[in-house]
């Protein structure tokens, strides 16, 4: 037992070994399998990228619209019901029957003046809902603080 050191006491009476381990972790089979798997993303990731060519089949039906353009329709002061500064006062439900024909999302925004009468402004909207129309929204301003 001449390489054995067994414990020996310090000063304030605590065990300790005088050859203690140090615990180390070696890092560089963490830094090849780190560099391999970089190496793998580097090469598939081209690869993912790219789409598989598909032949559609051809239809007769329209295409989608990207972006609708929401229709506002304008109650003026003087009663007069525009759409795009045209003036549609009296037949308001047919126009909108024409315009909507062939759109998919069907709903209409009013922007009436405040100092007409409420009447005026549900007119508009029965005469929207006879087209068709069942989404249909009112547009006011912000407050002021």
């Amino acid at each position: 037992m001449a390489g054995f050191k067994g414990p020996s006491k310090q000063l304030d009476g605590s065990n300790y070994h005088s050859d203690s381990v140090l615990s180390e972790i070696n890092v560089t089979p963490l830094v090849d399998v780190m560099l391999v798997l970089l190496i793998v993303f580097m090469i598939s990731a081209p690869l993912m990228q790219q789409g598989v060519q598909v032949d559609l089949p051809k239809t007769n039906s329209p295409s989608l619209s990207e972006q609708e353009k929401p229709v506002v329709i304008v109650v003026t002061r003087e009663g007069k019901v525009e759409i795009e500064k045209h003036d549609i006062s009296g037949q308001v439900s047919d126009k909108l029957r024409a315009m909507f024909e062939k759109r998919e999302k069907k709903e209409i925004f009013i922007q009436a003046d405040q100092g007409i009468p409420y009447g005026n402004v549900a007119a508009v909207m029965a005469q929207a809902q006879a087209a068709g129309i069942h989404r249909i929204g009112l547009v006011t301003a912000p407050k002021e603080r």
